[in-house]
């Protein structure tokens, strides 16, 4: 099978990784990918925006299975073009794409499906906003209706903070605030039928113990030994299914993952946000533990044949992500810097987000710049081994969080 992944952040490498190792891989090209994915794949560098160039590639390479990593060749309608072609494709079409592209879409899918969410106005002016952030009150949660790279979120108490953030982003969802803990499951979806991944959690804010802006995401890590032994059944009952049914009954079918994330409160679960792609950071420690080829499941669902794919295998080890970012991220991240020290160790894969090769050298090239996963018999031994391939990495003004999976761990030993 020829497999066209399109990105190049760390989620595709993680995906390229998974991708690569699955035998029914004959060949694995990525577009435009990074100098971590260039080990596994042949790149080709063209704009992932540009629907034509892709679908141009995807042709000129005779794909098999084209798949779309990010949000933003999503809901430009790239896999549209491809699908023109005849090419299986997995990544939603524009229209169901809109999913993540528009969160008042979203909230207007959740409520037509039945499905639970935080209760939200959607705000287009000074006055509005104003009232929605009143009636809600503090903790004061913020989003970006459109793409933000995962930044449009702001939680705060601070509520000129919020409006100033409403205000700079025109169209916002202003929501009540949902307590308990957060998780994200990931739905692969051939339109009709939907499976789900294992849970993960992710860390947004930028900072130990939760402070500072919201990020792309610090760190991830899975399994989750708190989380209720049915919470993927729960979720598929709940959210996934309800919610693909919607989008194929409005002759919008969504094929490709639905990431939903979600939070565990005290009245059940509710839905925080959907995405209409793998998830980043949580893709990085989700796929080194699925064993599930994952070429042969997407393409089951690229191609509408998920109903006769056997349940998910996975293996029993833990998984732990911690997220390099250059100095300045998330608001002014500097890239351009030499890193060094990126040794390989048994026991943790690196992924590459924001990095660049120039004369030999590698660089930072974004505001995360790596992404490195450890693996072992739990979450204790996972953390271990992400954090002593991080210790040495050398890049001048980066930071990570040095809490990513603690309290889990923790609680997991004294289980």
């Amino acid at each position: 099978m020829k497999v066209l992944l399109i990105g190049s952040g760390a989620r595709e490498h993680a995906l390229a990784y998974s991708l690569k190792s699955d035998p029914a891989v004959t060949e694995l090209h990525v577009a435009p990918g990074n100098p971590g994915i260039g080990e596994l794949a042949t790149l080709h560098q063209i704009n992932p925006l540009d629907a034509s160039a892709v679908s141009d590639l995807a042709q000129r390479l005779t794909a098999d299975l084209v798949v779309i990593g990010p949000e933003g060749p999503l809901v430009a309608g790239v896999s549209d073009a491809v699908r023109a072609l005849g090419i299986p494709v997995f990544g939603p079409s524009q229209a169901a794409a809109q999913i993540e592209g528009s969160k008042s879409f979203a909230k207007e899918i959740m409520a037509s499906a039945g499905v639970l969410t935080a209760h939200s106005f959607t705000c287009t002016n000074r006055d509005e906003m104003e009232r929605a952030l009143d009636f809600f009150g503090s903790p004061f949660v913020v989003k970006n209706d459109g793409l933000a790279a995962g930044k449009g979120v702001v939680v705060t108490h601070d509520r000129g903070k919020a409006l100033t953030h409403a205000l700079e982003c025109g169209t916002v969802v202003i929501e009540e605030f949902l307590d308990g803990p957060e998780i994200s499951i990931f739905g692969i979806s051939d339109g009709v039928n939907v499976i789900g991944m294992e849970p993960a959690q992710d860390f947004k804010r930028v900072f130990d113990d939760d402070q500072g802006p919201n990020t792309g995401g610090m760190g991830a890590y899975s399994p989750l030994p708190w989380a209720p032994k049915d919470i993927v059944e729960r979720t598929e009952r709940e959210v996934l299914i309800p919610t693909i049914r919607e989008m194929a009954a409005r002759g919008t079918p969504f094929v490709g993952l639905l990431y939903a994330g979600l939070a565990m409160t005290s009245r059940g679960i509710r839905v925080i946000e959907f995405n209409a792609r793998f998830g980043d950071p949580e893709t990085e420690v989700l796929l080194p533990r699925l064993k599930t080829p994952l070429a042969g499941l997407l393409f089951a669902a690229a191609t509408g044949n998920l109903a006769s794919q056997p349940p998910l295998e996975w293996s029993a080890q833990s998984a732990v992500t911690v997220v390099l970012a250059s100095e300045g991220y998330p608001d002014s991240p500097q890239i351009g810097r030499e890193i060094s020290g990126l040794d390989k160790h048994e026991s943790s894969i690196i992924f590459h987000a924001g990095t660049a090769r120039e004369s030999g050298q590698l660089r930072s090239a974004g505001g995360r710049v790596l992404a490195i996963t450890g693996l072992g018999k739990n979450l204790s031994v996972a953390r271990a081994a992400a954090y002593s391939a991080i210790t040495p990495i050398s890049l001048v003004g980066s930071h990570y969080r040095k809490d990513i999976a603690l309290k889990a761990s923790i609680a997991e030993m004294e289980a």
